[in-house]
C-alpha cells in the first residue's frame, strides 16, 4: 500500500522534497528554491494523475524503490524542470536579430555561404521556431547557403513536442503575432500545425548542458536565455567556458535580459546593439 493510501494523504513531506530537488540538479544543474514546494507538488500532481498514480506519496515510493535512472527518474526531472517559453520572447532581441544580427553574420560569412545557428535550451520549440520564422522571412537572402539551426533540450519529452511543430490554441497565443500565424501555420482541428518550410528548418537533438556535451560545429549564434540563472556558480562557468569553445570568434552569444556572463567568466564580452545587449568571445 502506498504511504498516500496509509496515512499520509497527499502531502509530500521534507525528505520528499529534499530528494526531488537533488535528483533535478544532479541530473540538469537546475536549483531549484525550497519556497517552491507548491509549484512541486502541482507539477508532480499532473504527473501522478497522467501515470495512475492515487497520489504524491505513492509517486515518491515507485522512484525510491525504481534503478537509478529509470523511466519515472526521468520523467519526475522532466516534469520539474522549468520550461517557460514563448514565441519571438523579448520583441527588441526579435527586432535585433531581423534588423542586425543576421545581416551581419551573412556579410561576415560571404566567403563560405554557411551559418551554424544553436537554440542551447529549446524546450518545445518556440525559440528555433521563431528563428526559422526570420529566416523562412528572409528566404532571399539566405538563398544558396547552407544554414544548420540545431535545437537542444535535455528532455525527451519536449523534444518530441518540438518536432511535431503542433501547438495548442494557448500556446498560439503568446507572442504569436497575428499575421505570423497565417503565413506559417495551418489549422488542424484544435492545434494549429507549423507549415513544412519552416519546421523543416530546426534540427532537433538530446543534449544536457549540465553533462558531457557531444561534438558539436562551430557556431555563428548561439541562443541561451533565461537558463544560466538557475545554475550554480561553478555549472554557469563550466558551460560559459564550453560555449567559449563552440562559438566562432566572431559569433554572437544571446543570452536572457537579466543575465550576464562579465561577473562569471573571462571568456566573453558584452556587445551593446541599439535594442538589446550581446556578447562574443574576448579577444586571447
Amino acid at each position: 500500500m502506498g504511504r498516500g493510501r496509509g496515512g499520509r494523504g497527499n502531502a509530500l513531506d521534507d525528505a520528499d522534497h529534499q530528494l526531488l530537488r537533488r535528483l533535478l540538479h544532479d541530473r540538469t544543474g537546475v536549483v531549484l528554491d525550497s519556497s517552491r514546494s507548491a509549484f512541486v507538488e502541482m507539477r508532480l500532481g499532473a504527473l501522478a494523475t497522467e501515470n495512475g498514480f492515487p497520489t504524491l506519496p505513492d509517486v515518491m515510493d515507485a522512484l525510491r524503490t525504481e534503478e537509478s535512472w529509470g523511466v519515472l527518474h526521468r520523467l519526475v526531472v522532466e516534469t520539474l524542470a522549468i520550461a517557460e517559453t514563448s514565441w519571438f520572447r523579448d520583441a527588441a532581441l526579435w527586432d535585433e536579430l531581423r534588423a542586425t544580427i543576421l545581416p551581419g553574420l551573412l556579410d561576415r560569412r560571404a566567403g563560405t555561404r554557411r551559418l551554424s545557428l544553436w537554440s542551447a535550451a529549446c524546450a518545445s520549440g518556440q525559440e528555433p521556431y521563431s528563428l526559422a520564422m526570420l529566416l523562412e522571412e528572409q528566404a532571399t537572402a539566405f538563398a544558396g547557403w547552407d544554414v544548420r539551426l540545431l535545437a537542444t533540450d535535455f528532455s525527451r519529452t519536449m523534444l518530441e513536442r518540438a518536432r511535431a511543430g503542433s501547438f495548442s490554441q494557448i500556446e498560439m497565443n503568446r507572442g504569436l503575432p497575428a499575421a505570423r500565424l497565417v503565413r506559417h501555420f495551418t489549422r488542424r482541428a484544435d492545434a494549429w500545425e507549423l507549415r513544412p518550410a519552416v519546421r523543416e528548418r530546426a534540427e532537433f537533438r538530446e543534449l544536457n548542458l549540465a553533462q558531457p556535451w557531444p561534438a558539436l560545429p562551430p557556431m555563428d549564434l548561439v541562443l541561451l536565455r533565461n537558463v544560466l540563472l538557475y545554475f550554480e556558480a561553478e555549472l554557469r562557468c563550466r558551460v560559459l567556458r564550453q560555449l567559449a569553445q563552440v562559438l566562432q570568434p566572431d559569433g554572437i552569444l544571446v543570452l536572457g535580459a537579466s543575465e550576464t556572463p562579465l561577473t562569471m567568466d573571462a571568456s566573453f564580452e558584452a556587445v551593446p546593439l541599439e535594442r538589446t545587449v550581446v556578447y562574443r568571445r574576448r579577444a586571447g
